[in-house]
């Protein structure tokens, strides 16, 4: 990136590596060095709690306000009736009104730790698009919208395309999915002075056609800018552990485990994930990231630490850490750990995780293991287990994978050629 800007925001999220594509970052720097500027993240609500793959942009949200900005969170209430079609191979599952407000409900809980709400310039603004997209007139909404929009142009999108090109099915519902997020853009625009869209790169498609909305019915312009889809050097989808999803609500993921996932973090995604994840200084960021060794472990408690702090607090943070001193040192859990090392043909194209259970000693039979997953007991990498059809492939076992049976009982498992 040759551009240097002059607004803070820009400066901080370049800097620590949050953006992936701007439609016009002169334009957009000169609006945020003019005054405060009012951007929105549209989150659909699709499941009780937000979770790690949503971070990111939560962070450039925190990074937006603290840079003198006014975000906005818009609740999907009315977009979540129609679903999301971006890069999905399958249609979502529809969801009734009373599971979309409960799924809102807890996901504002998340967003309450991250920005300052209230009624001041800066302060942030919960919103639904329930409250425009709801009322919609059918017809109306076809004859002053509808038109603006070539289905040609549509169809070209990646979104739309990699799903058709597959030969997947691409329902009339979901087609209007990009119509409706438009329409939010110019919506907010109209009535709280809305500047910029921001969001993960997959939204491209749908940030320029609010822009393109906007300025052909309002006459206005405005802006998007794109934080990468963020993967780990292995090759994982951020936010996805081998257990299930990295919940940000603690009645779905515990504190302590939460800050596992953090502390198991691969070497070589220590200084990035920092950048990314904490407000740690970007020199202190490289420092941390630079440490060979076994010192490196001690950065990804400095990373575990802070990101945990963020989402639940110093005490849960100082909670988990003494809490996995006392494992791990106390317990002999570490360099002493039984350890099951296989050849790369035993595991072939993958093995079960049931049979890793029973490999690992942790318990006796196919039978036991399974039960032991049921019973909520057993661990993967200190996250809950709770798929018995789990398959693990060389790549997963690429790094030692560690297996426990209840709180005392552990194994690593790694190739051994």
């Amino acid at each position: 990136m040759t551009y240097h800007p002059k607004s803070d925001f820009l400066g901080v999220i370049i800097e620590r590596g949050f953006l992936a594509d701007c439609t016009d970052l002169q334009s957009l720097d000169e609006a945020l060095i003019s005054g405060t500027v009012p951007a929105y993240i549209g989150y659909d609500a699709t499941a009780q709690s937000l979770h790690v793959g949503h971070l990111l942009n939560i962070m450039l949200l925190r990074w937006f306000q603290k840079c003198g900005h006014k975000p906005i969170t818009l609740m999907g209430g009315g977009t979540t009736k129609v679903g999301d079609p971006s890069f999905r191979s399958d249609e979502r599952p529809l969801l009734g009104p009373e599971q979309i407000d409960a799924n809102i409900n807890g996901m504002q809980q998340v967003f309450a730790k991250y920005l300052d709400y209230g009624a001041g310039d800066s302060d942030a603004l919960m919103l639904n698009n329930a409250e425009w997209l709801d009322g919609l007139n059918y017809l109306e909404f076809l004859r002053d919208i509808g038109r603006h929009f070539s289905v040609n142009r549509m169809l070209s999108f990646e979104s739309v395309k990699s799903r058709l090109d597959r030969e997947q099915s691409l329902s009339f519902l979901e087609f209007n999915y990009m119509i409706l997020q438009a329409y939010d853009f110019l919506e907010l625009n109209r009535r709280y002075g809305c500047l910029l869209q921001m969001g993960g790169s997959d939204q491209w498609g749908n940030i320029v056609n609010g822009i393109d909305l906007t300025r052909r019915v309002l006459d206005h312009e405005i802006y998007g800018l794109t934080t990468p889809l963020l993967t780990t050097s292995d090759g994982r989808k951020m936010g996805k552990s081998q257990g299930g999803a990295i919940w940000l609500n603690a009645d779905m993921l515990s504190p302590y485990e939460f800050w596992q996932f953090w502390r198991n973090t691969t070497d070589a995604d220590v200084g990035r994930f920092m950048k990314l994840y904490t407000e740690i200084p970007v020199d202190e960021c490289d420092r941390l990231a630079a440490l060979g060794g076994s010192e490196i472990n001690d950065a990804k408690i400095v990373l575990a630490n802070a990101v945990t702090t963020l989402c639940h607090g110093a005490e849960a943070a100082a909670a988990a850490e003494a809490t996995a001193r006392e494992v791990f040192e106390k317990g002999g859990v570490g360099d002493d750990l039984p350890t099951l090392a296989l050849t790369s043909a035993e595991v072939g194209d993958g093995i079960s995780i049931v049979q890793l259970i029973v490999k690992s000693g942790l318990a006796k039979s196919g039978k036991e293991a399974k039960r032991l997953i049921a019973d909520n007991g057993a661990r993967i990498d200190d996250a809950p287990l709770t798929d018995a059809g789990l398959m693990l492939d060389a790549a997963a076992l690429a790094s030692p994978v560690k297996l426990s049976a209840g709180k005392k009982r552990h194994a690593l498992v790694k190739l051994g050629d």
